[in-house]
């Protein structure tokens, strides 16, 4: 179980310089409370109106010094365009497919969060019931009710899942990367940590909002408590199989990748790169490629996976009993837009801000080598994913050909460029 944790904080530490290094330029990483659609009104896009700069998007996914990155792969799509690009392998100077397969990380909460919301809509699941209620006996007396939604939107005041544990070595990513942990493994060596403690929550559920990667592998079980069905089998059935993902699946404890594939690499001590690309993860990891990403993010926002009540939530932000968005906990996202510093997440998505006032939803997403993004304006004129085997434990390339993306996006084509 150390070994879990120690993956844990590699996660944190990932999305934690995400989040700091997109300040610059957003990287495309008590009862139920009120919620609203944020940026409704929004969802037109300027970007991609006169066309997509190929050149500046050729150049943006290519390996620039400092991206700290093994390989990268981008798409960007119009109603009329459709960009991919890719860079080579740093390490094997190979040349990556566009297409290629990767490790999506928390992305997968868009998926969870469809299917939690088709069950909610079949009158299996009900939101506003507690943790409590559908997993007597998991979280700790002391703990307050929680409810499903809160889980969905981050509102749940959960601790952290790697509260008190040392930073991991790049050895020791690279010694146990193939190891894989259950739902079970997850939920309680953070319920119930090795010193017998109860992490505290961070908040009264409901008051605040703070990402919590704990919520939603409780989800997962509640999905499988009231389904009798693993959380693999939900979303294959629900999700990827009606949508043709041909080249998505959920490994559960699998270690092989699919070919073609993004190599994902940590550095060990003596500075070798260790290829990581087969590893195990946990029980709701999924792998993807960029085409079957902008199919599922596109199936989502036009109303193909969830009728108009339930695809609301995924873009509903909770609110305090003033009617604006709850404060976001500790600053560390929702750090773009006018609303900066408070709620940004609605079930399994997440807005962003650029610069230019183009508001996107989506998900970012990190493993052990990989870090990757999918979002898309509501009305679907402009979709982006990108994704990056990292080369380092932090998984720090994965802002620099985010920001470079939008950049790209910001920059308008000339009659050569649009063409290219």
């Amino acid at each position: 179980m150390n070994a879990f944790k120690r993956r844990l904080t590699l996660l944190a530490l990932a999305a934690a310089l995400v989040a700091t290094t997109a300040t610059a330029a957003p990287a495309l990483a008590a009862g139920a409370p009120a919620v609203q659609a944020a940026a409704a009104t929004q969802s037109a896009s300027p970007i991609g109106a006169s066309g997509l700069n190929r050149t500046a998007l050729d150049a943006a996914v290519g390996l620039h010094p400092g991206d700290r990155a093994g390989g990268q792969l981008a798409r960007v799509s119009t109603p009329d365009q459709i960009w991919r690009g890719s860079s080579s392998d740093a390490f094997t100077s190979r040349p990556i497919s566009p297409d290629a397969h990767f490790h999506i990380g928390s992305i997968s909460k868009a998926f969870e969060a469809t299917v939690a919301l088709q069950l909610a809509a079949e009158g299996k699941l009900d939101l506003d019931q507690t943790v409590q209620y559908y997993l007597p006996g998991l979280l700790p007396d002391s703990y307050q009710p929680i409810t499903v939604r809160q889980l969905l939107n981050h509102t749940s005041g959960l601790p952290d899942m790697q509260a008190g544990i040392p930073n991991p070595t790049a050895d020791q990513l690279i010694g146990e990367h193939l190891d894989y942990f259950t739902l079970d493994d997850v939920i309680h060596s953070s319920l119930h940590p090795a010193d017998g403690s109860t992490p505290p929550l961070h908040f009264t559920p409901g008051s605040k909002q703070e990402y919590s990667s704990l919520g939603y592998r409780i989800a997962a079980k509640i999905i499988e408590q009231v389904t009798g069905n693993s959380f693999g089998d939900e979303v294959t059935s629900r999700v990827i199989r009606p949508l043709h993902l041909n080249h998505t699946s959920v490994p559960e404890g699998d270690t092989r990748m699919p070919r073609p594939a993004l190599h994902g690499y940590v550095i060990d001590s003596t500075g070798r790169p260790v290829d990581v690309s087969e590893q195990g993860d946990d029980a709701t990891a999924v792998i993807s490629t960029a085409p079957d990403l902008d199919h599922f993010i596109s199936a989502l926002f036009s109303g193909r996976l969830l009728d108009p009540e339930q695809l609301y939530e995924m873009f509903a932000v909770p609110l305090d009993s003033a009617g604006s968005p709850l404060h976001y906990a500790d600053g560390s996202d929702c750090d773009t837009g006018t609303a900066k510093g408070t709620a940004c997440y609605g079930a399994g998505l997440k807005s962003v801000t650029l610069p230019d006032g183009t508001v996107l939803w989506g998900k970012t997403g990190h493993d052990i080598g990989y870090a990757s993004g999918v979002f898309a304006t509501r009305d679907l004129k402009l979709r982006t994913v990108y994704a990056v085997g990292t080369s380092t434990a932090d998984n720090g390339g994965s802002p620099a050909v985010a920001n470079r993306l939008i950049a790209a996006l910001l920059t308008p084509p000339t009659a050569t460029t649009a063409t290219h």
